[in-house]
């Protein structure tokens, strides 16, 4: 089988499509025989996942590496910036976090002389460029194709000097880049156009092909329009893809969460998870949103928190901030009097430590804080810390993962009384009965049996006929779904022409 050209789909925009055009490529190419991998070199979101080896990536290169079939590697996202406020992330490198970084002294510095390269300690450089580039060449190594992901638009030409996301590693990479543009939100024309008329000569002839995305309406309406696309730009328009409801596959993006229901449900139970500020990880719920016995929604209403049957605190990036508003806009009193009436309450990560008697910030990790008092709906204490654990584990449940900074003990004279026994030996999170626990263990909501123990006190609620819901070969039948929808609307005959080399 011939070797393929590295791919990258590069977009008009932020949230045209690309992360999910690109996991369906990822399982087409899997599904022809390739070995293929996803590669994104700069990505900046709160949703991450832990890798085997215990480092943290996005968590859509890994949703890339699911549908691929291997195991996601830190070679898949080398650069991950997790936003911590309007203005700071932290950087994290190949895996792990080296610090937090002002968003325009990042940026700054890339434009130095030697672009790229930021001061790490007194004596240590480094370059952040010469790291993704790296970083892909390994995975080049030993998968082929390269499914690439670019950031936002590929139009920016005031960052193009700092770019290492897009063109740049497009040129790097010598990829043959397919340009995604959103036709949902209007301006299609416009924005495919100056995309590729603002590239320079040299990246212009990389952008081999267009693809329309979320088309909505009977496609034959399009067609004057694609034949127009092409005369103007110059470059074929390889599909034009329809937007879809009928497929779910786990979004990156906070966008999505506007798309989320935000309402209650009769005849299921219904959970409600609380909407915090500084929310992250929230495909910890996606296994929840498909399960047919529940009815998940999303919400800071108290009035909503109080009639929820299980009320879910999730991680958040910013466990004193959240813990600060939830106090001031009523919903901590909310869920404490949800529980009285018989609600039950489970706290994820970050969640887990807002239900504790206190959260202690004496090194001032996450701001000025130095302690703020919990939920105290368990008895526990956290302190906040710089160091970040990052593992996958097992538990009697099932699998999932750890990403946090904080440790959390019992508090006084409370004894341990662990939810999770792992695979390694430790304990972990705190259970006082079937409905009220914490843990910080992400993904434990993907455990059929896990959700199965949670539901239990509301089996009045669901009939005898209904099962457990098997989350695992959900997501691989709506993969393939994906792929059968791309492949059906776009010309892979041309692609794959266009990635051997022939056309």
């Amino acid at each position: 089988m011939k070797p393929l050209h590295p791919i990258m789909f590069a977009g008009t925009g932020s949230d045209v499509g690309k992360s999910i055009v690109a996991a369906a490529f990822c399982r087409i190419f899997k599904q022809d025989g390739y070995q293929p991998a996803p590669f994104k070199a700069q990505n900046m979101a709160l949703n991450s996942y832990a890798t085997p080896e215990g480092l943290e990536i996005g968590r859509a290169q890994a949703v890339q590496a699911e549908a691929a079939g291997i195991p996601c590697h830190t070679d898949m996202n080398p650069l991950l910036l997790k936003p911590q406020s309007d203005h700071t992330s932290q950087v994290i490198l190949n895996g792990k976090p080296i610090g937090n970084k002002d968003a325009y002294d990042y940026w700054r510095q890339h434009s130095s002389p030697k672009l790229g390269e930021v001061r790490r300690g007194l004596n240590e450089h480094i370059d952040y460029r010469k790291e993704v580039c790296e970083a892909f060449d390994r995975l080049a190594a030993r998968y082929n194709p390269i499914v690439m992901e670019g950031a936002g638009s590929i139009a920016e030409i005031n960052l193009k000097d700092r770019d290492l996301v897009n063109m740049s590693m497009a040129r790097h990479a010598k990829a043959d880049v397919i340009l995604v543009g959103d036709i949902d939100r209007g301006g299609v024309f416009a924005s495919v156009y100056g995309s590729i008329a603002l590239q320079s000569p040299e990246d212009r002839k990389l952008i081999k092909g267009i693809i329309i995305n979320k088309f909505r309406g009977d496609m034959r309406l399009f067609e004057e329009g694609r034949r127009m696309l092409e005369d103007i730009c110059g470059v074929p328009v390889l599909g034009v893809i329809p937007y879809y409801n009928h497929i779910h596959i786990e979004e990156e993006d906070s966008v999505a969460l506007a798309q989320k229901s935000f309402a209650m449900q009769q005849g299921k139970v219904n959970v409600a998870v609380v909407m915090l500020q500084h929310l992250s990880n929230y495909t910890d719920f996606d296994a929840l949103e498909q399960d047919p016995r529940i009815h998940l929604f999303y919400t800071n209403n108290v009035d909503d928190i109080r009639q929820a049957d299980i009320i879910i605190l999730p991680g958040t990036k910013s466990t004193l901030h959240d813990l600060y508003e939830l106090r001031r806009n009523g919903c901590a009193q909310a869920i404490i009097r949800a529980h009285r009436n018989g609600a039950s309450v489970l706290g994820i990560c970050g969640g887990y430590q807002l239900m504790g008697v206190e959260v202690c910030d004496p090194n001032h990790v996450e701001g000025d804080i130095d302690r703020l008092p919990g939920l105290g709906l368990l008895p526990v204490t956290t302190t906040m810390s710089g160091e970040k654990r990052t593992v996958q584990v097992e538990c009697e449940y099932g699998k999932g993962y750890e990403i946090h900074m904080g440790e959390t003990h019992p508090f006084g004279e409370a004894k341990a009384s662990p939810l999770l026994h792992l695979s390694d030996g430790r304990e972990d999170g705190y259970i006082v009965d079937n409905k009220c626990m914490g843990t910080y263990v992400h993904g434990i909501l993907d455990n059929a049996a896990f959700v199965d123990c949670l539901l239990q006190p509301f089996a009045e609620k669901l009939s005898q006929t209904e099962a457990s819901f098997d989350y695992a070969a959900f997501k691989e039948t709506q993969y393939d779904k994906l792929a059968d929808h791309v492949r059906q609307h776009v010309d892979m005959e041309r692609i794959y022409q266009i990635l051997r080399g022939d056309d």
